[in-house]
């Protein structure tokens, strides 16, 4: 008697997981994906990004010579607008992507600032470290955009 009780609950226990496996809804859910009108979104903010980052050669013969007037103002002209194209961009990723986005962007802002915050104090040696953070800033940037977007922006 008391093997055929384990023996039923052993079936029961069986049916149970094969009808909760059966039952899921994973079989007619499709993987999260971005909508076309955010992807063309995303591209459009991504090249602003990347012409911004195209001027890395620029700014970096501007903190070679310490040209505190010309580096400061290419950090807030050209590249003034790339906070705010990161927060487009972070927006319309896959919600999964969006915390790393998220802190990456923080860090190249957070590199932007201390980079200006060199040249308003005229300090060589801070303004050399901020712009390595910088230019390392916009590259690992530039790794959260999404591989359609890279694609089509020659990025791989």
């Amino acid at each position: 008697m008391q093997q055929l009780r384990r023996l039923v609950m052993v079936g029961l226990v069986a049916v149970l997981c094969l009808g909760l496996a059966a039952c899921d809804g994973s079989q007619g859910r499709k993987a999260p994906s971005i909508s076309p009108a955010d992807m063309a979104l995303i591209e459009r903010q991504a090249e602003g990004f990347l012409a911004a980052r195209n001027r890395l050669p620029e700014l970096a013969s501007l903190v070679n010579e310490r040209n505190w007037v010309f580096t400061a103002n290419l950090i807030h002209g050209p590249m003034q607008e790339v906070g705010r194209e990161m927060s487009y961009i972070n927006q319309r990723l896959l919600p999964a992507d969006r915390p790393e986005a998220e802190k990456r962007a923080t860090a190249l802002k957070t590199a932007l600032a201390q980079l200006d915050e060199a040249c308003r104090l005229q300090d060589g040696d801070k303004l050399r470290k901020a712009y390595i953070k910088v230019a390392s800033g916009f590259g690992l940037y530039a790794q959260v955009f999404p591989a359609q977007v890279q694609e089509n922006l020659k990025q791989v």
